[in-house]
C-alpha cells in the first residue's frame, strides 16, 4: 500500500474509532479564543426566549422553512420533528432513519425536507404529510451535511467517506461525486447560482470551493488552525463564512477566495454558522453553549445569547431575520429574538 493510501486509511480509521466511541458524526476536543469588535450585548428576558422540548436525544440540526412558519429538528434519537415556530408546539415526528440524524434542510419551495444520517442514507420527506418520498443511498459512512440548490433541483451531501455527492432530487440519482482525497466533509453549502459548492474539510483544516460543472476545485481557503466544522455562503453570493474548532469565524471573498476578516468571540469551538436572508448578519453557535450574532459589514458582534446548558450543534436564521434558532446537546431548541 502506498504512503498516501496508508495515511488516508489511518485518517478514516481514526475518524471511525471516534464515531463508534459514541460521539456520532463529529470529533471532539477543546481549545479557546477571543473577539474583533467586542460589544456589551443586551441581556434578553427569559420570557422572550422560546424553548422547545421533546427530543429524547441531543439535537444535532435545525432548519427553518422558507415561509418562517415551520421548524425542523433532527436528533440522536433518530427522529425528525416538525414544530410550529410561532407557538413552539410539535406538529409531527418523522421516523425512518435507523441511527442519529445529523443534518436537515428545507427545499426552497418549503415542500420537501432532506435529512442526512449516521445510517449512511439521505431521506426526502413531504413536509405537508410527513410521508417519506425516497431514500438516497450511495455513501459508505455517516452523512454530516445536506444542502439544496436554490432552484431545488439538486441536493449536495457531505460524508465521512471522503466524498461530496450531488444528487438529482427528482430521480434520486447521483449527478456527480467529488472526492476529498484524504479528507472528510463536515459541511457543504450551495452558492445562490448553483454553480459552486463550498465544503469544510476536517483534517486539512480548510474550505474548498468546487466548480459543479467540472468537479474541479476553484479555491482552497487556508487560515484556520484546527478542524473547520461549518461553512455557509451568503444569500447574495459574495461571502463565505467558516466556523472552526480554533475558536474563530472567518469571512472570505467568494470570488477571489481571499480572507476578509477573522471574528473572535469567547467561544471555545465554533460548531455552526449561518447567514441571515439579507446577508447582513451571521449567527454562530459554540462549544460553550453560547449563540452569537454578528454584523457582517461592520465585522462586529452585536448580540450574545446564553441559556443552553451544553454545547450548541447547529444554528439557523428565520428568513425574516427577527429570530435565530439554536440546537443543543442539552436536548433543547431555543428561538431567540434578534436585536434590530
Amino acid at each position: 500500500m502506498s504512503v498516501n493510501k496508508t495515511n488516508s486509511a489511518l485518517r478514516v480509521l481514526t475518524a471511525t474509532v471516534f464515531l463508534l466511541s459514541g460521539v456520532g458524526g463529529v470529533l471532539y476536543s477543546e481549545v479557546p479564543s477571543s473577539a474583533t469588535g467586542e460589544t456589551s450585548s443586551p441581556k434578553l428576558p427569559a420570557s422572550d426566549v422560546l424553548t422547545l422540548k421533546g427530543n429524547s436525544g441531543s439535537v444535532k440540526g435545525v432548519a427553518v422553512s422558507p415561509d418562517g412558519k415551520t421548524l425542523a429538528s433532527v436528533s440522536t434519537d433518530n427522529d425528525i420533528k416538525l414544530w410550529n415556530l410561532a407557538t413552539g408546539k410539535e406538529i409531527r415526528t418523522l421516523k425512518g432513519h435507523s441511527n442519529w440524524v445529523n443534518s436537515v434542510v428545507f427545499s426552497p419551495d418549503g415542500k420537501t425536507l432532506a435529512s442526512g444520517s449516521l445510517d449512511k442514507t439521505i431521506k426526502l420527506w413531504d413536509v405537508a404529510s410527513g410521508r417519506e418520498i425516497r431514500t438516497l443511498k450511495g455513501h459508505l459512512l455517516s452523512i454530516e451535511s445536506v444542502s439544496f440548490s436554490r432552484d431545488g433541483t439538486k441536493l449536495a451531501s457531505g460524508s465521512w467517506d471522503q466524498t461530496l455527492k450531488v444528487w438529482d432530487v427528482a430521480t434520486g440519482e447521483v449527478i456527480r461525486t467529488l472526492k476529498g482525497q484524504c479528507d472528510i466533509f463536515n459541511s457543504v453549502a450551495f452558492s445562490p447560482d448553483g454553480n459552486t459548492i463550498a465544503s469544510s474539510n476536517h483534517f486539512d483544516k480548510n474550505i474548498k470551493l468546487w466548480n459543479l460543472s467540472n468537479g474541479e476545485v476553484i479555491h482552497t481557503l487556508n487560515g484556520h488552525t484546527d478542524v473547520v466544522n461549518s461553512v455557509a455562503i451568503s444569500p447574495d453570493g459574495k461571502t463565505v463564512a467558516s466556523g472552526s474548532w480554533d475558536g474563530t469565524i472567518k469571512l472570505w471573498n467568494a470570488s477571489t477566495g481571499r480572507e476578509i476578516t477573522t471574528l473572535r468571540g469567547d467561544n471555545k469551538r465554533v460548531w455552526s454558522v449561518a447567514f441571515s436572508a439579507d446577508s447582513k448578519n451571521l449567527v454562530s453557535g459554540g462549544w460553550d453553549g453560547t449563540v452569537r450574532v454578528w454584523n457582517v459589514p461592520e465585522k462586529q458582534e452585536i448580540q450574545t445569547l446564553t441559556g443552553h446548558k451544553s454545547k450548541i450543534w447547529a444554528v439557523a436564521f428565520n428568513p425574516d431575520g427577527k429570530t435565530v434558532v439554536s440546537a443543543s446537546k442539552d436536548k433543547t431548541i431555543k428561538v431567540w429574538p434578534v436585536v434590530q
